[in-house]
């Protein structure tokens, strides 16, 4: 135990690597991570729209829908029309919750990831350039998350369009059945604010942008990109001058 303790480096704060181009990505992807899977995870919206019946008070029907957007789960009470103030149970339509989900947790692993290489950046950079595996997991890692952030934001801009159709008023008044009904006045509420959705969408493809410049520069420090023993070609070249 102790002869490993010795091996492993103690922590050396070193923020320089923050002044590079690896570091300081990573902090924009440390920080852009957050918002896109804060500005979706913590999303809650509500659609409305209002009933009334032939010689009858109107009915206002409320419905809030949140993350993970299992909605056809979220039931609402529409009324009926009939034998005065009667009401019958619907539910929304659509599953979207995996598209919802798969965004958020690429957002999370990514938030862990960059939090441990950020440590390993400033706080152990002698062993990160003197293990030539670090860096090419470095950079297996960098072009893995490059990928599934184009996947899930591309899922997710999926999912979020039929979030929207899903859940306007006017889909909302064409799934309750007594609006159909002749003499039956419905009108549509206002449109749920998507706004917080929309900006998880815009941070989801930004995180793609940034990991895949990334890279670059995540390759640049494997030994595939650097020459393999600098130090002992210019020794060899230095004896052949001799």
């Amino acid at each position: 135990m102790e002869a490993a303790a010795q091996k492993f480096p103690a922590f050396k704060l070193d923020i320089s690597p923050l002044k590079e181009p690896l570091g300081f990505i990573k902090v924009l992807q440390w920080v852009f991570a957050i918002f896109a899977f804060a500005t979706c995870g913590g999303y809650t919206g509500t659609s409305m729209a209002s009933v009334k019946c032939l010689n009858s008070k109107e009915d206002l029907i409320s419905i809030n829908f949140s993350y993970p957007f299992r909605l056809n789960k979220i039931s609402y009470q529409a009324p009926t029309c009939k034998n005065g103030s009667t009401y019958e149970t619907q539910d929304l339509i659509g599953d979207f919750s995996s598209s919802a989900e798969f965004f958020v947790a690429v957002g999370v692993l990514t938030f862990l990831y960059c939090t441990a290489a950020l440590v390993l950046y400033v706080g152990y950079q002698r062993l990160y350039q003197q293990n030539k595996y670090l860096p090419i997991a470095d950079f297996a890692v960098t072009a893995l998350f490059t990928f599934l952030w184009l996947v899930s934001s591309s899922a997710w801009a999926q999912g979020l369009t039929d979030v929207k159709n899903s859940t306007r008023p006017t889909t909302l008044i064409r799934a309750i059945s007594v609006c159909q009904v002749k003499n039956v006045v419905c009108t549509q509420g206002a449109l749920p604010s998507m706004g917080r959705l929309n900006a998880s969408v815009i941070f989801g493809f930004m995180n793609f942008i940034l990991w895949s410049g990334n890279s670059w520069f995540a390759f640049k420090e494997t030994s595939w990109h650097k020459p393999a023993n600098p130090q002992g070609v210019a020794e060899q070249g230095a004896s052949v001058e001799h």
